[in-house]
Order: C-alpha cells, then structure tokens, then sequence
C-alpha cells in the first residue's frame, strides 16, 4: 500500500473527499500526514477527525523556502511518503522537495489549464466571460500550474454563472475525480513518471 502526503492551505475539501475515498475502499493507499501552512485551516480539523497526522508551520518563520522545505523533507521521508498530493495548497512546491520527489507530486486546479492558472482561476474565467472551465490535475514541476497534464474535466459556465456557483460545480468535479485519479496512477505505477496520461 502507498503513503500518500497531502498538502493544503484552506478548508480541505479535496482532503476529505481523499479521507472518504479511503475509508470506504475506494482508494488503496494509506493517507499518513497533512502539511499546512495555515494553522487555522479547517484542514487540520479534518485530519484531526480522520486520525492523520499533521504538520502545521509558518512560513514567516524561516528565512527561506528551503528551511522549511527541510523540515517538510524530514516528515515525509519519517513516514516513507510514495506521493505528494496538493489539496489547495497556496505556495510553489521549491527545488529541496522537488528534487526528492520529481515524478511524484500531483495537484489540482479550477481551470482548463494553460488557462487561468494562479490564484482566483475562477474569478479569472468568468472575468474572460469564456463558455467553459473545469479541472485539471497535473504533475508538478517548477513553475506555477505549468505541469504535464494528467487529465481534465470540463464544465459549461452558464450566462447566470456566478463565482459561488461555478465553484460549486467545480468542486463537485473535483471531489469525484481527484481521488479516482490518484487511484488509477497508483494502480497504474505512474506517480513516477512525468507523462500524459489519457483523460478520464
């Protein structure tokens, strides 16, 4: 069975539909560690609740990126983590777990990318007042949401959309598919590889 470390900022949606997928035998893989960089995030509640251990920090606290990155490196490799997994996790993954885990970190994104990527992907779609948006989850690599794209999901923005609303939707998505994703590059030995994998 694979150890699988999610990182996450916010409210841990994704995290918890990672958590149900587990515990009802939907995803064979052993959630042991949430990193957050926020220590209100309701993410930690979640783990708390699932029994998952966390690693909470500041990052105001270190000089660099790379004294925290450290300190991360050190509680992944203390529980063996096969796969890094970003649940709303708002900084840039830097090159001291890059370089231990090429291959092996995977994230999420509101947006078809190349389009939209950052912050406020949504916002940012129905600014351009585009037809279409959706999800896409990807490896990660140095830059910002520029990954090789694992697979995407599209959804219809309607002429009433609203930011709540296609967020809504946008995350209905995202529930379903992320832990089905990670099931099938578990299964398949892809966390690894830094290729296309074919759409869902």
């Amino acid at each position: 069975m694979k150890t699988i470390a999610v990182f996450a900022s916010g409210s841990g949606s994704n995290f918890q539909a990672m958590i149900d997928a587990v515990q009802n035998g939907d995803l064979c893989a052993k959630l042991a560690l949430l990193i957050c960089d926020k220590p209100s995030a309701q993410a930690i509640d979640r783990a708390k609740e699932a029994g998952i251990h966390s690693f909470i920090f500041n990052p105001k606290d270190y000089r660099f990126k790379e004294d925290y990155e450290k300190e991360i490196l050190c509680e992944l490799k203390n529980i063996g983590a096969d796969l890094l997994v970003l649940a709303g996790y708002m900084r840039l993954i830097g090159p001291t777990l890059l370089a231990e885990y090429q291959g092996r970190i995977v994230n999420i994104h509101p947006s078809l990318l190349p389009a939209f990527p950052g912050k406020d992907a949504i916002g940012q779609a129905l600014e351009a007042n585009v037809k279409q948006s959706g999800v896409t989850i990807h490896f990660v690599d140095e830059g910002m949401d520029t990954g090789p794209i694992i697979v995407q999901e599209s959804v219809t923005i309607d002429e009433s959309e609203t930011k709540d609303s296609l967020q809504r939707k946008i995350q209905t998505i995202e529930h379903r598919l992320y832990p089905a994703v990670l099931k099938m590059l578990l299964a398949r030995g892809e966390v690894t590889s830094g290729k296309k994998t074919r759409a869902y």
